[in-house]
């Protein structure tokens, strides 16, 4: 019956429920239902040894995994003894864990034995060790020596291992950090200098005291009294300022009387808070005032000093410079500034002023600096013109213009050509109303060489160097020599000319006629000259023999040294002496100068003509006179530097003309008659069958490209059609494939059904 209720039911599970899975059929396991088996939470423990894990024991796992079989063996063995009931599974269970737990202690408890005798061995061997350590250094030793040498590649390779790699550091500082900063320094500076001339200290500020945390606060003493004594007298309020015995009779008494109240509050707030050693113990009164009265002492001191060496501490901190300054608003306060100061405090208050007011800082700075540039520029012409002039400050002041120019060039550039321009109008009117112009003042000598300092004067063109030069070429054409004093702003034109085409060497025609005026008037007139002179040196006149020196003692105590421009701006007359001494200098710069003309010009292919008055001026006159030893031996080796430039190119002739030839008889051409070409046409028929023949020549070549280029584009189409149809069957052939593929799996699927 049992056989036949199970085909039964797999019958019917054959034909109606072949897919259905929530049939309601009890599940078992050994017998027993899985879903009695669930509701027992047997979990095993997990805090059994790590070594130990996953290895279960024989009942646990036949209790677990078993069915059952575990209980029915134990009841199994209870019906034969008597006296005892059978246990529930609930027991068992709480057996098992006994006995799991026990297990785990016996496992510990071997593992701890493990450990214990494990470090007794490593002791014993340490021991042990210790015997026979002193026979391995020597086998070390040996095999150290058998080691060979490592040679300078190797140490250079472990030194750059062990080298020190770079560190990272903190990053550079932008330009308007770098302003940020200095005009907060400055800034602090002046706080500290305007404090110091104030006569107050830097111990005046309230130090913070130690304070005890059981501190009251009830030992303050208020730094001053304010209050104020009132009566009325005839029907009126009347306020009375009430003395203080302790106030000295002196001009600064209110401020002396506020310091002591001051210290006396410190003193107390100290003495509340406690001692030095910051304890916070009861003490008595006596070593209370021990501690406390040496501090008072000991801070009032300062206070005590005599009022001559705080005068005196104040005297000096209001002569010192102040660190801050407002930008000027006109060139008479600029001046304000920088009168009566030295070089250098000039030169700090200008750099002071630059950075108090950097463009980044604010956004009018800008346009500060650049009318500082103007107002600067000014007060270095009001240098020059005064006597005698300051050239030393103007020397220093150049550096700040020069970074001024470098932060406004466009401002700057307009600036200096402003006073160029002037300084041109005026020596054009001054030739308009008298004929000719005399050389100007040193400001526009000086505003002329910090133009070739401030700009680049080796530029082809640049809109403030090449105005400059030209007017260097106009004083040195239109301005007479009619003094000492012209003669030597005359030669400080030259030097500042040479320094101008001094990279670009470029030919200044009126330096070198200058120079050869200058060394023309240094000579005795004679009639044999070789040379003839031009505007603005005249070969008769009263100033013809300017620079003539007929004094031999003069001549004698002569000694070479620099001409000093004070010479050009001076007023008081010069003694004869002195005189003779500044034509000498002037015959000494120029030769030097004519020196620096054959250096720079020695290429020219008309060196030698252009330097053959000064042969001839210096061979004839200045070699045979009675000039001192040292500016004759300049003579000699300026002759020598002339003489030694070879002449490396010819010079410039007109090119000859190539003969003309006879006159010949036109020939008569005859034309050979070739087989094949019509004859007898014109000239112009000829050229009209040439050009047609070249047409078709040419489209015939046309024809032939196009036709290749179809070629070439068919096969091209023809290669990717072949490609595409080629792309197309493989894909056709694999669609074919899989679809194969899939009919076999289908028929076999359907032999595999039909089967069962």
């Amino acid at each position: 019956m049992t056989r036949r209720f199970a085909l039964e039911q797999q019958r019917q599970h054959e034909k109606r429920n072949i897919y259905n899975l929530n049939e309601d059929e009890e599940l078992t396991h050994y017998g027993q239902s899985l879903a009695d088996i669930e509701k027992h939470n047997d979990i095993v423990d997990s805090d059994s040894d790590t070594e130990e894990r996953g290895a279960l024991s024989a009942e646990l796992t036949a209790a677990h995994f078993g069915g059952g079989g575990l209980l029915h063996k134990k009841t199994s063995n209870q019906p034969g003894q008597e006296g005892e009931r059978p246990r529930s599974r609930k027991e068992l269970i709480e057996e098992l864990i006994l006995k799991s737990k026990q297990e785990k202690r016996e496992r510990q408890a071997q593992r701890e034995d493990a450990l214990e005798l494990t470090e007794r061995l490593d002791r014993d061997w340490r021991e042990i060790h210790s015997l026979l350590a002193p026979k391995a250094p020597r086998a070390q030793h040996r095999d150290r020596k058998e080691q060979p040498q490592p040679d300078a590649y190797d140490r250079m390779v472990r030194e750059l291992g062990f080298e020190m790699k770079a560190q990272p550091c903190n990053r550079m500082k932008t330009e308007q950090e770098l302003a940020k900063e200095e005009q907060e320094r400055l800034r602090r500076l002046e706080v500290d200098r305007v404090r110091r001339m104030l006569g107050k200290e830097e111990g005046d500020r309230k130090k913070p005291t130690h304070v005890s945390a059981d501190d009251l606060n009830d030992g303050f003493v208020l730094d001053k009294d304010d209050r104020r004594l009132l009566s009325y007298e005839d029907g009126k309020m009347k306020v009375q300022e009430e003395q203080s015995g302790e106030a000295s009779a002196g001009g600064n008494a209110e401020e002396e009387g506020e310091d002591e109240s001051e210290d006396e509050s410190e003193e107390d707030a100290e003495g509340s808070g406690g001692s030095d050693s910051h304890l916070d113990l009861d003490c008595d009164a006596e070593s209370e005032d021990e501690s406390v009265g040496p501090e008072r002492v000991r801070r009032r001191a300062p206070r005590e000093r005599p009022e001559t060496g705080c005068q005196e501490a104040r005297e000096a901190a209001g002569a010192e410079l102040p660190y801050t300054f407002a930008a000027p608003e006109s060139s008479e306060e600029l001046k304000s500034l920088l009168s009566g100061k030295s070089a250098e405090e000039q030169l700090l208050v200008v750099e002071r002023i630059q950075k108090c007011h950097h463009p980044s800082l604010a956004v009018g700075n800008k346009a500060k600096l650049e009318k500082l540039f103007g107002f600067l520029l000014e007060y270095v012409g009001d240098l020059a013109t005064d006597d005698p002039p300051d050239l030393e400050v103007i020397d220093k002041l150049v550096v700040q213009l020069y970074n001024l120019c470098q932060m406004f060039p466009e401002s700057a550039s307009e600036s200096v050509r402003f006073v160029l321009r002037d300084a041109m109008h005026e020596m054009e009117e001054r030739i308009e109303a008298k004929g000719r112009a005399s050389f100007p003042g040193l400001d526009v000598l000086v505003y002329l060489r910090i133009a070739g300092l401030l700009f680049p004067a080796s530029d082809f063109w640049h809109p403030v160097v090449t105005p400059a030069l030209v007017c260097l070429s106009q004083l040195l054409t239109k301005c007479p020599v009619l003094s000492l004093q012209d003669a030597v702003k005359g030669l400080f034109v030259c030097c500042v000319s040479l320094d101008y085409v001094s990279l670009s060497q470029r030919f200044i025609p009126e330096l070198i006629n200058f120079l050869l005026g200058i060394l023309y008037i240094a000579t005795p007139n004679k009639q044999s000259q070789g040379h003839t002179l031009v505007h603005p040196f005249r070969p008769r006149g009263k100033n013809s023999e300017l620079l003539l020196v007929s004094n031999d003692e003069d001549a004698a105590t002569w000694q070479r040294r620099s001409l000093s421009l004070h010479w050009a701006s001076a007023s008081k007359a010069q003694t004869e002496t002195e005189a003779n001494h500044t034509r000498l200098s002037c015959l000494a710069v120029c030769l030097a100068l004519a020196q620096r003309c054959v250096l720079m010009y020695g290429t020219l292919p008309a060196f030698q003509d252009i330097m053959r008055p000064f042969r001839t001026l210096l061979t004839q006159h200045l070699a045979a006179s009675n000039h001192p030893q040292e500016l004759q031996e300049l003579c000699r080796s300026t002759l020598t530097a002339i003489e030694t430039q070879e002449r490396r190119y010819h010079p410039l002739v007109s090119e000859k003309s190539k003969p003309v030839p006879l006159k010949l008889f036109t020939p008569r051409l005859v034309r050979v008659l070739e087989f094949g070409r019509k004859q007898g046409s014109s000239k112009e028929e000829q050229e009209r069958k040439r050009l047609v023949h070249k047409h078709r020549r040419e489209f015939k070549g046309a024809v032939r490209e196009i036709r290749k280029d179809n070629q070439f584009l068919a096969r091209m189409q023809l290669s990717e059609i072949r490609e595409r149809d080629a792309e197309r069957k493989r894909k056709v052939k694999q669609l074919f494939n899989s679809l194969a593929e899939q009919e076999g799996e289908w028929k076999a699927l359907k032999r595999k059904k039909f089967k069962k």
